[in-house]
């Protein structure tokens, strides 16, 4: 969840948030090291007096001007792509649950053709938030998942685009009519996670939120059974 003055990520409900997480601050070094290298050289140019107009060419500067960038790139390009693999793996999971967004709410599904479980997700008023909520996040209906085992959720719509966002796991997948986009999803521990529909859909696109809640896989099938 975030908090007023957060500069950071939220906190990682998975392993696959924890990873983009640390790739961020890998990314961010390498960042900080070269603007920290190219702002040292400019400050040493603008205050030398030396000059070389009679340079013609310089091989060995070229080559490191060139060898160096690229080995930074592949510093960062060995791990984005690893990650970019991860994010569509969805391997086999044992629960799957379907996203539909509808003007203005949110419509999860679980089960198949013979036991289906659905209900739909509205946003509480804001005069009716229990001390403790959120305001413009609490839902009257959380969509629960297990933690400690796969998930896989199928975002779709029924009418307009809408985006099913949740920042805690790092995880967005677009809600178009007529096709269906799937998100893995691993949880590692329990808790409560907010998001909101990511994608401008009309009107009352700001008050249509996503809250997810994690519980064990007893608790989740109890919930889903009774």
């Amino acid at each position: 969840m975030s908090f007023w003055g957060q500069l950071g990520f939220q906190d990682s409900y998975s392993g696959l948030s924890s990873e983009l997480t640390f790739f961020h601050d890998h990314a961010m070094f390498v960042l900080v090291l070269v603007s920290s290298f190219v702002g040292y050289m400019m400050v040493c140019l603008l205050k030398s007096s030396l000059s070389s107009r009679f340079i013609m060419e310089a091989q060995a500067l070229e080559a490191a001007w060139t060898v160096v960038p690229g080995l930074l790139l592949l510093i960062l390009a060995i791990p984005s792509v690893r990650l970019l693999y991860l994010l569509d793996e969805v391997g086999g999971p044992m629960v799957s649950v379907k996203a539909i967004g509808h003007q203005w709410y949110w419509e999860y599904e679980y089960g198949d053709s013979g036991n289906v479980v659905s209900f739909d997700s509205y946003m509480i008023n804001g005069l009716e938030v229990s001390e403790g909520g959120y305001r413009l996040l609490e839902v009257d209906n959380r969509c629960v998942l297990p933690y400690g085992v796969g998930s896989r959720i199928l975002v779709s719509s029924a009418d307009v685009i809408h985006a099913w966002a949740l920042p805690s796991l790092s995880v967005k997948a677009d809600a178009i009519p007529g096709r269906i986009n799937q998100l893995g999803v691993h949880l590692t521990s329990s808790g409560v996670m907010y998001g909101q529909c990511s994608e401008i859909c009309g009107v009352n696109h700001s008050f249509m939120p996503i809250s997810v809640e994690s519980v064990s896989p007893e608790v989740f099938c109890y919930w889903l059974m009774g």
